[in-house]
């Protein structure tokens, strides 16, 4: 889309807007002109600058005591110098008059006929540099001439008050908008003044799409535009959405607003209750050690939504440029351009949570173990504290810190601080974070809990309702009917937390180093962005990534760990048996002996066997011959690619399927009483110590069998499995030294 920019001056202090609606700002300048004390200038540098373009210029601006005295034609060399690299690369010739409404930039008009395929060639008596507007051939009407060559006012049409401009300076020929020093598209006008008639004029003709369409001086008017104002401020409280979405958001919430709400926008943007950006920022210079502007290619465009790189460049219709970037990264929630209008609200101050009276008193209100309730109101000491400034607030190198842009404020920044629940696999991670949702929303503060998949939102979903039954909960994935609904409570998958802003008081991210939100910096930074600046994060994980893990050790990040179950024996730690790669085995099936050795014992005992391997395809032959050799049980597969993976995991915990062969698919999520472990290949690149303890961690967690095998199957003993089975050994010693465990680990 293409706005209006202009710079303000109040007493000595500059300012640069853009506008959505210049009437609104007219109205608005006039009304602090008459109230003010100080005078002032407002400078129209454009009435039709690309969006990207205009938030560049108005992040770029450093206003000084020498514009008071700019003439408009100082006003264009900065605009042109500021521009030159986006001109350039739109070949552009800033210098040029090629039908531009300022050095360069195409009118509105141009734009426009050419999206509706009309040539825009001459002026032979029809509107908007060539193609005839609505009325041409019309009797005359209100001193407009609806023929001939001189029919060329702001729209192409010589109306009243043509005289008057031309005596204020202005030059209406063509689609030529001069003022005094012959500056297309350019005016100034000094606050307090009669605007000129013929600027009004201009800027009273039919609105644009989304624009009040009456009078927007009547003070009914302005009364209603407030009015609307303030409702599109608590629709999009704590929301990051471009144009489309909230189009789509007031269709649903508010639908008097649908559609027209451009003007009550700009009117909220004015009173600094809405902000008003590009969805693709600006590219920027190459920056060195301690902000050093360096040679070289400067910094790609980036989403304001997502963070990504935006490398993709269009022609585009609705800014006019022919290489408008657009982030593809998170195409699936929209087109964010360098032209999309993106909409965030203010900010509001984070409330804190209350702090538990004692850990025996929280884990007897919410039924916790004594690991549980020891890390519950560890936890909650945290969320009690004033919020962290600078480095404090997570390190430098932190987990999770934004790239750009979050959270600074004149050099000191506010981020929000962290706080890590290290909590082993069945250690009821979700019981313990209620005690905490539960001191934000008592104090009124609006809290997240988001996980990487859509099943465990729909799992967590119901034990949510029933703990928190008098609190609006608010559930989010892709395809929800919630999406535009706004609760105290939100229960969302991480691709959701693009659309928020700021809004949440507490985030809770539950298995932070899972699939798709470990190692993907676009979910980290909507992560980030949801949170309000001096909010509280709290990560749930049974296998943090190495550089929470680092920060632990240093001692940079506050956490608590639960090394128990909530029954309170120990995990299972994992036995190695050497065996040949499962590619070997499969060319040769005798050599899997030992592997039938172990699988036999879990048999009797009545166990059910998750069988992990490393790849989709030695899923099906390995099944053919597990059958052949265990012939009294049922034996399945499954992986990503199964149609009826669903149909097979069900039929597993129904113990109908008793060996299950998979992928680390179901390293997660799962959970069925006796059950073995086996992992073959376990010694494979692709599998980490992380994703090792993870699929070790479906055994033993039930209290009716505690104690579940755990085989890592390789021909090589690797640095991963060493790292999970130190892992596993070190959760018992931590949980033996605080009195956790029922009885020792059991050394198999």
């Amino acid at each position: 889309m293409r706005v209006a920019v202009y710079t303000i001056r109040q007493g000595q202090r500059w300012r640069i807007k853009i506008s959505l609606d210049l009437r609104i700002d007219i109205v608005w300048w006039e009304c602090v002109s008459r109230n003010a004390e100080k005078d002032g200038t407002m400078v129209l540098l454009s009435g039709e600058m690309p969006l990207g373009w205009a938030c560049k210029v108005a992040k770029n601006f450093v206003g000084t005591p020498e514009m008071a005295h700019w003439k408009l034609q100082q006003w264009k060399g900065w605009l042109e110098a500021e521009l030159r690299e986006e001109m350039e690369r739109d070949g552009l010739d800033p210098k040029g008059n090629d039908g531009a409404a300022w050095g360069g930039l195409k009118p509105k008009g141009y734009v426009r006929a050419e999206r509706d395929v009309f040539k825009a060639k001459g002026h032979d008596g029809t509107a908007q540099g060539g193609f005839k507007a609505k009325g041409y051939g019309w009797e005359t009407k209100d001193g407009v001439q609806s023929k001939g060559d001189d029919r060329a006012t702001w729209n192409g049409l010589k109306a009243k008050g043509y005289e008057r401009a031309v005596q204020d300076g202005f030059n209406l020929k063509s689609n030529d908008r001069k003022v005094g020093d012959g500056c297309p598209g350019m005016w100034r006008w000094e606050l307090g003044e009669p605007l000129s008639p013929a600027v009004w004029q201009e800027l009273m003709r039919q609105p644009e799409e989304g624009q009040w369409a009456g009078d927007v001086r009547d003070p009914a008017v302005l009364r209603v535009l407030a009015e609307q104002a303030a409702q599109l401020v608590d629709r999009l409280r704590g929301r990051s959405l471009l144009a489309a979405e909230v189009d789509s958001l007031l269709t649903d919430r508010a639908p008097g607003l649908a559609g027209a709400w451009h003007s009550a926008a700009q009117l909220a943007y004015l009173q600094g209750q809405l902000a008003l950006d590009a969805g693709v920022a600006a590219a920027g210079p190459r920056k060195g050690p301690r902000g050093t502007l360096r040679a070289g290619r400067g910094q790609a465009p980036r989403c304001r939504r997502c963070g990504s790189e935006a490398t993709g460049r269009t022609a585009c219709a609705a800014c006019g440029l022919a290489a408008c970037a657009y982030c593809e990264a998170c195409l699936a929630l929209g087109r964010s351009r360098a032209c999309s209008l993106l909409l965030r609200t203010a900010v509001d101050p984070a409330v804190r949570g209350t702090a538990g009276e004692s850990t025996a008193a929280v884990a007897g209100r919410w039924g916790l173990s004594a690991a549980q309730g020891d890390a519950a109101w560890a936890a909650l000491g945290f969320l009690a504290e004033p919020p962290r400034r600078g480095s404090a607030a997570g390190g430098r190198t932190g987990w999770m810190r934004p790239r750009w842009g979050a959270g600074r404020r004149s050099g000191t920044s506010i981020a929000p601080s962290r706080f890590l629940l290290w909590a082993v696999t069945g250690a009821g991670k979700t019981e313990m974070i209620f005690p905490l949702l539960d001191s934000v929303l008592a104090v009124g503060g609006r809290v997240l809990v988001a996980t990487p998949r859509r099943d465990v939102v729909l799992e967590l979903a119901p034990r949510l309702a029933k703990a928190f039954s008098g609190v609006r909960i608010v559930t989010l994935y892709g395809g929800s009917a919630e999406r535009w609904e706004s609760g105290a409570l939100t229960l969302a998958t991480t691709h959701q937390l693009m659309r928020f802003y700021h809004a949440f008081d507490l985030v809770v991210i539950d298995e932070l180093d899972a699939f798709p939100y470990h190692n993907d910096p676009m979910l980290a930074y909507a992560a980030q962005h949801a949170c309000k600046p001096d909010g509280k994060f709290v990560y749930l994980s049974a296998t943090p990534p190495r550089p929470l893990q680092r920060e632990v050790s240093r001692g940079t990040l506050p956490h608590a760990k639960v090394p128990v179950r909530y029954h309170g024996h120990p995990l299972p730690v994992p036995k190695r048996i050497a065996m040949r790669s499962v590619e070997t085995c499969l060319r040769q099936p005798k050599v899997l002996g030992p592997l039938a050795a172990e699988l036999r014992r879990s048999i009797d005992r009545g166990a059910q066997i998750f069988l992990f391997v490393s790849r989709i395809r030695h899923i099906g032959p390995l099944v053919e011959i597990l059958r052949r050799r265990f012939n009294d049980i049922s034996v399945e597969g499954t992986s990503s690619e199964d149609a009826e993976r669903s149909e097979k995991v069900m039929a597993f915990r129904k113990k109908d399927i008793r060996l299950l062969v998979t992928t680390t698919i179901l390293e997660r999520g799962v959970t069925v009483p006796r059950s073995d472990v086996y992992i073959l290949d376990a010694d494979s690149s692709l599998f980490d110590d992380a994703s090792l303890v993870q699929m070790a961690g479906r055994a033993g967690r039930s209290s009716e069998d505690p104690a579940g095998r755990v085989i890592f199957a390789s021909s090589q003993w690797t640095l991963s499995q060493k790292l999970a089975v130190s892992q596993i050994k070190a959760m018992n010693r931590i949980a033996g030294k605080h009195g956790y465990l029922k009885e020792q680990p059991i050394k198999r």
